[in-house]
């Protein structure tokens, strides 16, 4: 038997600001809160246990150090690269700098709180 991931957990300064942000990005919706102030957003009539993981943003004030040494791609599911980019960006996403060359298949983008991520050109089914 083996694992699955269920839950990816990102700690933020402004878990409501990421939680509307990833929200929008995933297509998911908040499925919890919990008293620590942690948001969990996951596919909207699945929640924990499905097919994707849930995301929870954690609150988090210390300052974060380097790069962080995990981080999500993500893949349109019905447009193009060039046109999720442009979605991305209007939501609040900003093109981020990690030592790419620029003949990347990629984009390497931020969250608004600075969480590199990578936009892939590859189009994957909606689930």
């Amino acid at each position: 038997m083996a694992c699955r991931i269920s839950e990816l957990v990102i700690e933020a300064a402004d878990p409501e600001r990421l939680a509307a942000f990833w929200g929008e990005v995933l297509g998911y919706v908040e499925i919890g809160r919990e008293s620590d102030g942690s948001i969990e957003i996951g596919p909207p009539g699945t929640g924990f246990g499905g097919a994707q993981p849930t995301v929870v943003l954690s609150p988090n004030s210390e300052p974060r150090a380097g790069r962080l040494r995990l981080h999500i791609d993500v893949s349109a599911t019905d447009r193009d690269q060039d046109a999720e980019l442009e979605r991305l960006l209007a939501l609040g996403a900003t093109p981020a700098d990690v030592g790419q060359n620029g003949t990347e298949s990629w984009h390497v983008l931020a969250d608004p709180e600075g969480n590199e991520f990578c936009l892939l050109r590859a189009r994957v089914r909606p689930l």
